[in-house]
């Protein structure tokens, strides 16, 4: 990427804000904010991001944590707290302080959005069940999500609000338990179907510098693993030697207790898992509008339908690709063809029947071509196109190229919307530039990786 200083490069930065205002518009996300980021002197600046988002259009739902509070005021109040399996034995004395503890930090976060001139609600949202005996020791007071109470969240989201959930849930008897943020943040997640949560905390992301990355995750400059798949952040908590309790978000090392939990988000049908630095001002905003972010994420893969071409696929990549043959979308390309090319394909599968294709072909100077992108007609709101070129870029950049593009004739509103801009045919590598056909007048679209 250009120095973020030159104009062209700020206006690229207000265009890609734009595109993902207006995919994610009105979709909701979840923020689980770690305690220690609320004594950060950048912790105001937090939440009027917050705050803007719930004003441009965004569902915005909030799980402060309150661990390191909770210890503060039970230990000035000469409660010393234990632990079981990483969860606070929370008894019948301590429960009345926990609750103040935080519903105090709650309300900070209210405090700040009211400033901003946004509603907010601390609500009771979560239904809580006890944990009982584990071990041998009574929990007493410390509890697990039972149900989160969706229908209250949801119209208090459609009123224009947002909901801040703090640590307590109630049994259906009213009694009260403290829970784990970090499993109130998954569970509304999943409830509320949310395309994204977010762990905010003062470390945010995971750098080579500091754990074992697997090789082929794509890095930032800064050394910042930029997204993982499901698989590759199992690798990484693999490498990193985590035992099954951490796995399961125990454990001392939190970016990578985030990391599983981010595994388990993704695993329950979170589209896209964020950790972020709440130490650095914009954070959030950077992770949401830009493509390069300021955090890791792990998102849900769905590329997990596409697969490279076999050589039994050709007759049925043909057959999406004719309709666009003869109309002069795609050049004509025969199964001899395709079966040259044939390693630079990919189809999307579904229930074992190919109903999209594209090809990636390089061509030096680090560029890539992507070209013969068909769908099936039937599958056509399933968005498997767009899919099949987010593989194909994705595929680019772990081959290191540092561009990719497309030749159109009459789709070139479709690749814009993917981000791509219209460039001169003379930017073209050397070798595909000899091969333009001047008779077809395809406009040339790039995307640029680096």
């Amino acid at each position: 990427m250009a120095e973020t200083g030159k104009p062209w490069s700020r206006v690229e930065l207000i265009r890609e804000a734009f595109h993902y205002q207006s995919r994610f518009e009105g979709s909701t996300m979840v923020f689980k904010i770690d305690f220690p980021v609320t004594e950060d002197p950048l912790f105001p600046l937090l939440v009027k991001d917050l705050a803007l988002l719930a004003q441009t259009g965004f569902r915005v739902v909030i799980v402060p944590g309150a661990k390191e509070w909770i210890d503060a005021v039970l230990g000035e109040y000469g409660m010393a707290s234990s632990y079981i399996l990483s969860h606070r034995v929370t008894t019948a004395a301590s429960i009345p302080f926990v609750e103040m503890a935080a519903f105090h930090v709650a309300a900070r976060f209210m405090t700040g959005l009211a400033g901003s001139r946004v509603d907010a609600v601390i609500g009771n949202f979560v239904r809580a069940r006890g944990m009982g005996v584990v071990d041998g020791t009574d929990m007493e007071h410390t509890g697990a999500v039972d149900k989160i109470l969706s229908d209250s969240l949801t119209k208090t989201l459609d009123q224009g609000m947002v909901p801040i959930l703090p640590c307590i849930g109630y049994s259906p008897a009213g009694k009260p338990y403290n829970v784990p943020s970090d499993e109130i943040a998954l569970a509304a997640a999943e409830a509320l179907g949310a395309v994204k949560l977010f762990f905010v905390a003062l470390g945010g992301g995971l750098r080579s510098d500091i754990y074992k990355l697997p090789e082929g995750v794509e890095l930032a400059e800064d050394g910042r693993a930029l997204r993982l798949t499901p698989s590759e952040a199992k690798a990484v908590l693999k490498a990193n030697g985590l035992s099954i309790g951490q796995a399961n978000g125990q454990g001392d090392d939190r970016p990578l207790r985030e990391l599983a939990l981010a595994l388990k988000a993704s695993q329950a049908g979170v589209e896209r898992v964020h950790l972020v630095s709440g130490q650095e001002d914009g954070a959030i905003l950077r992770e949401l509008f830009s493509n390069l972010g300021s955090g890791t994420m792990v998102y849900s893969d769905e590329y997990e339908s596409i697969r490279p071409l076999r050589s039994r696929d050709i007759p049925v990549i043909l057959r999406l690709m004719d309709p666009l043959m003869r109309q002069g979308i795609l050049i004509k390309r025969s199964a001899e063809q395709i079966l040259e090319k044939k390693g630079d394909f990919a189809v999307f599968e579904i229930d074992g029947s190919v109903h999209a294709c594209g090809a990636l072909h390089e061509w030096g100077e680090a560029q890539g071509e992507i070209a013969a992108i068909a769908t099936d007609p039937l599958y056509a709101d399933m968005g498997l196109g767009r899919r099949i070129v987010g593989y194909l870029v994705s595929q680019a950049r772990k081959k290191g190229l540092a561009r990719v593009f497309v030749l159109t004739t009459r789709t070139q509103d479709w690749f814009e919307l993917l981000g791509f801009r219209e460039v001169r045919v003379e930017s073209l590598p050397e070798k595909r530039r000899k091969l333009y056909d001047h008779s077809r007048g395809s406009k040339v679209f790039a995307l640029e990786l680096s």
